[in-house]
Formats: structure tokens, C-alpha cells, sequence
């Protein structure tokens, strides 16, 4: 045996496993003996001593004795104990490998000297854990858990103010969407994007991943010189030649706001202060179709102070981003299912945009305060659209979106009435189940029954002086209902019923009414056609996209079964290019058995990967005869290309579906 055969060994062992250690132990002594007598005895001994030197001191990085762990808001971190201030980021991207290998520097302040810093972690492999003094400390992972992954738990010396985590995402990463040319708009280059919210951080950077914890973080990433990346944070604007990357975000984030985008990206000037990036073939359409942005950030600006983050850019993603946008600061993600040629659907744009003040700028404490985020920031777009396209269409967005709630009420309160109130218990739960219009829609219609009861003027100071006072800051329910009763509602009588609103199931009473004159319109003409009157003799001039979902929902499907082909001849909703238009379409065409459609529907799913629009579909499917046969033979095709925040739903369904 040479000296180069035992260093060998000896370096293996030192990071590997104990189990394997053992293994490579016994091979190093059959070794030895094999070639005692070839060897010195001294030669032997020295050999023996080192790689029982080597046994003793792998896998060092496994603690003794874990501290007792608690789940708080979905995670196991510790924020209470020790706050975390920055995170360094160092990561490259390897489209071959669909991995993302690094570190991360992770500093905090420890006042009290706890031993233990605890982070979330899921579906990550762990390498080692270094002091700020390049000093190896020992770490362990927990049981790993559905939804919560495992605690990292790294053991501190006194004095200790960072720790370096090596680790490498898995095939497993959730948050991670890795795609194939063929999945991307231009079928040329692969594409990366991450979705970090609710608790998905943990499955790319070990992190505390829960709302109520804010940080700023640097990031050095590394990829290919043809690819562009892209972070939430401050940006390039063309892509760099070497590959390398810095980005600093220097506002406090939760950790659902961290976000990466890899591929062959371009971007366009829309103003002095934002853009939008796309695939190079995309990103024309995409400019043309969000010109209005500038005018939005400044009407936005208007209403409830300045805007705090410097830049507002908008990242137009491949088709299978699962929702319509993803607020990350200074790069909202969109969905391409907005970009309908006529600007019909850049409330969403709006909504995105609102978010850079109520969830970015005051963020719900934990996922049980959801209706924060998302109840302020549809009232918040719908001011945003009256101020720039006027009061009458943002009653047709209003009205749409109440009765959608009203389809989600009837729902759960059949099935899950705890999920209709503002305030959640989601422990125990995923909390992803806050996601529905309770939050959304409910949520807003008490910021406007507030808006009601004080008027404009005085609900439009107070916003402005909540989102100035909060900035920053992570909050939760009981706090805002706090300010709102000291700063606005003072000693006066409580007539808005704040506790039926934010703990009480359904809808209150005293709902502000919703209504639009345009739909008006609409429901006269949905109503000459359910009797059964021509479809060539109605009226649709000057119809917009929510004029036409308007009068979908409004149709009696047993009344329009003989005339799907009249009614799809006129208008061709079957070949529409945009997707609203196309979801609600398609779902009287599934109600209706109309066959025409079919190859349209499998197309639009193996295409579409926003969950808004995959779930109804597959839904009306399940519940037609034969229906959930097709759904599983279209999910099995077409799942590959869901974002797993999609799949995971679509299989949810099938799975639970009765044949």
C-alpha cells in the first residue's frame, strides 16, 4: 500500500458518514494486514493510530444532544431567541445537474449566548457548517416532516455572530422550477424560477422561514455567460459575460420574498424607474401590453406615499409559473396569461404593484394573518384601476370578484366554514390553505365597510399613516385592529362589528354592496339568452374580457347546451388568445359535454400552469362522467410541467376524486 492509497482513505473519511467511516476503516485495516509483511512494524503502527485518528474524528458535525424543538407558525427557527440580520448568499446554477450549490452566511445577534441556532431546511443536503473564524462547529437535522422539512440545528460558541451553511439543493427542492426548452416560450434555452412563498424558502437557502423574521441580504450567483439571472433585489439590465452576478437587497424582506430567475432574458425601459424582463420572444408583447406601469406606481404613489423600494420591474415568466404574479420586491413575477393584446387584464399588474406597500413594506406576522397581505392590496389595486381607467371599470373588477367570492363561501361553508373567517388557525395545517378569496375578497370588503363608515378622506390618511408607521415591520391581526381602533375609530362606537368580520365565519350583514352598471348590460343580455333568444340578435358591442366573463357566469348551461357551436362560431371563444376568456369558456364546454372543444382543453392544460385556472378546469372534469379518466390522462402528460405548487393540488384532487 503507498502513502497516496492511505491518504486517500483518510481524507474520505473525514467527510463521510460514521456508517461509512466504519466500512472504509475495515478496508484500511485489511489493507494493512494484507501488506504486513511487506510493511515496518512502525510503518503499520502509524498507519493503524492515523486512521483510527480519521474514525474518531468524522462526522464530528453530529450533536450529542439536541435542544428541545418547538414548531411556531410553521417553523422551527428560533427569531425569539437570536435575530436574524443578513444572509450572504453564494450560489451557482448548474441547468445540467438542475441543482444549486453554495453557502450561505447567515448573521444574527445573540444577546442572551443561546447555544443553538436553529434554521428551517427541506430537501437540502447539508455539507458543513463553518464559524465566522473558518472553524468547523458541529449541526444536526431533524426528523424530516411533510410541509416543515427539518430543523438545521448548529451549535454556537459564545460570542459567535455568523455561521456558514454549505449545502446543495436536490431534485426534491419544491421551490426550484427547472425547465426544459420545450417548457419555456422560446423552446430554445432552459429556465429557472423560484416560488418561495409560504414556507418554500427552506427548500433552496436554509433559512428562518417564517413572515415574522426580516433581513437583508446580499447574493454573488453564478451561471452560464448565456443566461441572465435575476433576484429580488437590485438588478442587471443585460447579461454579464462572465456569468457572475451581485445583487443586494438593503430593505429588510421576509424570507417568502426571496426569489432567483436563470435563463435567456432580455428587458425594456418602460420609465425612469421600471421594466419589464421576458424570453427575447415575449418581451415586445409584454412591453406593450404593461406601457400603462409608470402611470400605475405613480397613482399608487399618490394614494399611499412614496414608493420605497427604487426600482418596480416585472419579470414575465414561462407558462408554468403557478399563479398570476408573485410580489418579490423590485421584480413582481408574472404570469404570461395576462399579456391578452388589449391591457384587459393588467389589474393584476395593479394588484402586484399594491403589494410593494401592503405585504412588502407591512407584512403579516405569520400565515394565520393572510387576510393582511391580501385583503389590503385588492382594495389597494382597485383604487389603483378607478384612478386610471375610471370608477366604472373597477366596479366590473369589483363585481367579478364578489361573486367569486360568493362561489368560494358557498364551498366552504358546506365543507370547511373555519377557513370563511380573516383570522386563521392553520397549525397543523399547510398554509397554503389560506389561500382563497376569504382572504382576498372578504378581506377588502371590510377595508371598504371602513372606508364607508369614515369616508374617503379620513380611511385614505389613516392608510397612509399604517403603512408609514409599520414599514419595515412584520404585524399581526391583533396589532392592526389596535391601530385601527386608537387611530381611527378612537372611543367611537364599534358599528363595523370588527370581531364578526376578522373571527366569525361567512359574510357579515353589513358587506358593502357591490355594483356595476356595465354588468347590468351584461345580465339582460345573459338573460334574453337563457330564453332562449337568438345569439346572432344580442348586443356584445364594446364587451371587454370581464364583460365576457361576466356573462359566462351568468348563463344557464342547460340553456346554451344546443347552441355551444352557434354561440363558439360567432366569437370563437374556443381558439381565444386570452386566458381568462378561454378558462370560463372552457368550463361551460366541460358542463356541456361539447367535444369540439376537447382538443383546445388538453392543449390549454398541457400549456397553462397557473393553479387559478388548472383547478376549476380539472375540477368540472372530475365531476362528469368519464371526466376523471380524461383529467388523469391529461395530468399525466401535462404534471412535468406544473410548478409543484400545481401539481401538488391537481393530484390532491384526482387522488381524492370517487370514480
Amino acid at each position: 500500500m503507498c502513502l497516496y492509497e492511505w491518504v486517500s482513505f483518510f481524507l474520505r473519511m473525514g467527510k463521510c458518514s460514521k456508517n461509512e467511516s466504519i466500512i472504509y476503516m475495515f478496508l484500511l485495516t485489511y489493507t494493512i494486514f494484507e501488506h504486513s509483511m511487506k510493511l515496518t512494524p512502525i510503518y503499520c503502527l502509524i498507519l493503524l493510530l492515523s486512521a483510527t485518528f480519521g474514525l474518531c474524528s468524522c462526522s464530528n458535525h453530529e450533536l450529542t444532544k439536541l435542544p428541545k424543538l418547538i414548531v411556531k407558525h410553521h417553523s422551527y427557527s428560533n427569531p425569539d431567541s437570536i435575530q436574524l440580520t443578513h444572509m450572504d448568499l453564494d450560489l451557482s446554477v448548474s441547468f445540467e445537474k438542475k441543482q444549486l450549490e453554495g453557502k450561505v452566511i447567515v448573521h444574527f445577534k445573540n444577546p442572551y449566548q443561546i447555544p443553538f441556532l436553529i434554521l428551517d431546511a427541506k430537501q437540502l443536503t447539508i455539507e458543513k457548517v463553518m464559524l465566522q473564524d473558518s472553524m468547523e462547529t458541529s449541526w444536526s437535522l431533524s426528523e424530516d416532516r411533510p410541509v416543515l422539512g427539518q430543523a438545521l440545528v448548529i451549535e454556537l460558541p459564545k460570542n459567535a455572530n455568523s455561521v456558514a451553511v454549505y449545502y446543495h439543493t436536490t431534485a426534491a427542492s419544491e421551490a426550484l422550477m427547472w425547465l426544459s426548452p420545450e417548457q419555456t416560450s422560446g423552446k430554445k434555452h432552459p429556465f429557472l424560477f423560484t416560488q418561495s412563498q409560504a414556507v418554500l424558502a427552506r427548500t433552496w437557502v436554509p433559512c428562518m422561514d417564517v413572515p415574522a423574521v426580516r433581513y437583508t441580504y446580499s447574493a454573488n450567483i453564478h451561471c452560464d455567460p448565456q443566461y441572465m439571472a435575476l433576484m429580488s433585489a437590485s438588478n442587471p439590465q443585460q447579461k454579464s459575460a462572465t456569468g457572475h452576478y451581485h445583487f443586494e437587497m438593503n430593505q429588510p424582506i421576509p424570507s417568502y420574498l426571496m426569489a432567483l430567475a436563470v435563463g435567456d432574458i432580455a428587458f425594456k425601459s418602460l420609465g425612469q424607474n421600471c421594466g419589464v424582463y421576458a424570453e427575447v420572444n415575449v418581451l415586445e408583447k409584454a412591453y406593450n401590453e404593461f406601457t400603462d406601469l409608470p402611470k400605475m406606481i405613480d397613482q399608487a404613489s399618490e394614494l399611499y406615499g412614496p414608493y420605497a423600494w427604487g426600482r418596480y420591474d416585472v419579470l414575465v415568466l414561462p407558462p408554468s409559473f403557478p399563479f398570476g404574479g408573485m410580489e418579490n420586491p423590485r421584480l413582481t413575477f408574472a404570469t404570461p396569461t395576462i399579456i391578452a393584446g388589449d391591457k384587459s387584464l393588467v389589474s393584476l399588474i395593479a394588484h402586484e404593484l399594491a403589494h410593494s406597500w401592503s405585504g412588502n413594506l407591512v407584512t403579516n406576522s405569520n400565515w394565520d394573518d393572510f387576510w393582511l397581505n391580501e385583503g389590503f392590496t385588492v382594495y389597494f389595486e382597485e383604487r389603483i384601476m378607478e384612478k386610471i381607467y375610471g370608477k366604472s371599470y373597477s366596479d366590473m373588477l369589483a363585481s367579478i370578484s364578489f361573486g367569486e367570492l360568493q362561489a368560494t363561501l358557498k364551498d366552504l361553508m358546506a365543507n370547511a366554514p373555519g377557513n370563511t373567517k380573516l383570522k386563521l388557525n392553520l397549525n397543523g395545517r399547510n398554509p397554503d390553505d389560506a389561500v382563497s378569496d376569504i382572504a382576498y375578497i372578504k378581506g377588502s370588503l371590510f377595508l371598504k365597510l371602513l372606508e364607508e363608515q369614515v369616508g374617503r378622506a379620513k380611511w385614505d390618511a389613516f392608510l397612509n399613516k399604517y403603512f408609514n408607521h409599520f414599514k419595515w415591520q412584520s404585524i399581526t391581526t391583533e396589532q392592526f385592529i389596535d391601530y385601527l381602533k386608537n387611530n381611527l375609530l378612537n372611543a367611537q362606537k364599534d358599528t363595523v362589528n370588527i370581531n364578526e368580520w376578522i373571527y366569525q365565519i361567512g359574510l357579515p350583514s353589513n358587506c358593502p354592496k357591490v355594483h356595476s352598471q356595465e354588468f347590468e348590460r351584461v345580465e339582460k343580455t345573459a338573460l334574453s339568452i337563457n330564453n332562449d333568444s337568438s345569439l346572432i340578435q344580442i348586443d356584445t358591442t364594446g364587451f371587454t374580457t370581464h364583460h365576457w366573463l361576466h356573462l359566462f357566469r351568468q348563463l344557464d348551461p342547460s340553456k346554451i347546451v344546443s347552441r355551444m357551436h352557434v354561440f363558439d362560431s360567432l366569437y370563437h371563444f374556443t381558439q381565444s388568445g386570452n386566458a381568462e376568456i378561454q378558462c370560463d369558456w372552457y368550463l361551460l364546454c366541460i358542463k356541456n359535454d361539447y367535444a369540439a372543444a376537447y382538443p383546445a382543453i388538453e392543449n390549454y392544460l398541457l400549456h397553462v400552469g397557473r393553479r387559478k385556472f388548472l383547478k376549476p378546469l380539472y375540477e368540472a372534469m372530475i365531476q362528469t362522467p368519464d371526466g376523471l379518466t380524461r383529467a388523469k390522462a391529461i395530468f399525466e402528460k401535462a404534471s412535468a410541467a406544473y410548478h409543484a405548487v400545481s401539481r401538488n393540488t391537481i393530484q390532491e384532487m384526482i387522488a381524492n376524486a370517487k370514480p
